[in-house]
């Protein structure tokens, strides 16, 4: 078999490395890298290019920049005239429709974060670690219409330690995404390429989260499923509470014994300790808005009044 004409369709810096990966593989030859249009970011909402669009811009790769690939006839047209033997999709932010579905000779494959049917959605990471899971993978899975249902190609594990953060999983499965597109592309190439359809029996979901998702109920959960959620929302969203009604991030934690009823803060020997359901947790690196980072002694010591009484108060400012 010749060299697999390919289209790469990716925008993050998660996608990179397996942009790298096509690019270096003596069996594909990459026809185009297809991402997201510039946009305003930072504080200064500087017009910025995607990770993947830059890295296509520093190795002179064919880019193609659009809010909808759907709608890029010339291009389209241009590609099936071409023969594209193979779409690879990975963190792109569009769905693609019938028309790049059937473009691609061998098809249109997806890389996923989660061992499929578990975790179909935007935020499969972050529910692995909310959920406690001791391990998820990548799956590499034909595209159909439905949302990550396609046949399986392709499935690897990854560990996931009892403090793993959402951050630090990122990175695993980041490398653990590129490793896996070399065995996919050999079994196309050698023609020993199995598909195994998802049982849908056990399909579950992770919807996109959003930044109230990170307020910490430390009056109606348990102490796991508060620290769970600490670390799958670290950095992305974050965690938070509200400290006499200002909003505090919470950004480690450490589970600790205490009688505290579930919701009650203390305050003894200059740390913030809170109550659970089922025990208790010290927030042992916060950040009060308007203010840094810093532990909850140094928050506590450099609040000016000290005869305050602290209390974490239930919703704050959410409705």
């Amino acid at each position: 078999m010749s060299r697999l004409k390919t289209i790469f369709c990716g925008t993050p810096e998660f996608s990179v490395p397996v942009l790298e990966t096509l690019k270096n593989n003596s069996d594909i030859e990459l026809y185009a890298v297809v991402s997201m249009p510039d946009r305003p970011a930072g504080r200064g909402k500087k017009l910025t290019t995607p990770e993947v669009a830059q890295y296509a811009k520093d190795h002179n790769l064919k880019l193609i920049q659009t809010e909808n690939i759907n709608r890029e006839e010339a291009f389209l047209k241009e590609a099936g005239d071409q023969g594209v033997d193979l779409i690879i999709v990975l963190a792109f932010a569009q769905f693609l429709g019938s028309k790049m579905l059937e473009l691609p000779k061998h098809g249109c494959f997806n890389i996923h974060t989660s061992l499929l049917p578990k975790y179909r959605g935007a935020a499969p990471i972050q529910y692995a670690l909310l959920n406690g899971d001791k391990q998820t993978g990548v799956s590499i899975q034909k595209m159909v219409k439905k949302m990550d249902a396609g046949d399986l190609v392709h499935s690897s594990q990854v560990k996931i330690g009892e403090d793993t953060t959402g951050g630090e999983l990122y990175d695993l499965l980041k490398k653990e995404a590129a490793i896996s597109i070399e065995p996919f592309i050999k079994s196309l190439i050698e023609g020993t390429i199995t598909y195994t359809k998802q049982d849908e029996t056990q399909v579950s979901l992770a919807p996109t989260l959003k930044k109230n998702d990170g307020f910490i109920d430390f009056k109606n959960q348990k102490v796991d499923v508060i620290f769970n959620q600490v670390r799958a929302l670290k950095p992305w969203p974050g965690t938070f509470c509200f400290l006499n009604n200002k909003r505090l991030k919470v950004i480690n934690i450490k589970k600790e014994s205490s009688s505290l009823k579930a919701g009650e803060l203390s305050i003894q020997f200059n740390t913030l300790l809170v109550g659970c359901l089922d025990g208790a947790l010290r927030l042992t690196e916060v950040q009060l808005e308007g203010k840094k980072a810093c532990t909850d002694t140094q928050l506590l010591n450099g609040l000016n009044n000290k005869n305050e009484e602290f209390q974490i108060n239930p919703k704050g400012g959410l409705s």
